[in-house]
């Protein structure tokens, strides 16, 4: 996901999405550390999506 499909999203879409991010990052580290990930790369892209997130969400907040 890219800073261009995000800035289209509201405040609602946002948290949603930052929710199924966190928890889908949540269950891949866990089967990174019980090694059952094959696609160890999806860990650092998902951060980088979280990261592109918060950002977003952070810029609404403070524009207001």
């Amino acid at each position: 996901m890219n800073m261009k499909e995000i800035t289209k999203l509201n405040k609602d879409e946002l948290v949603k999405l930052l929710k199924e991010k966190r928890d889908l990052l949540r269950e891949i580290a866990f089967g990174v550390a019980g090694s059952k990930a094959k696609n160890v790369k999806q860990v650092s892209s998902l951060k980088k999506d979280v990261a592109r997130i918060l950002t977003k969400f952070n810029s609404l907040r403070l524009s207001k």
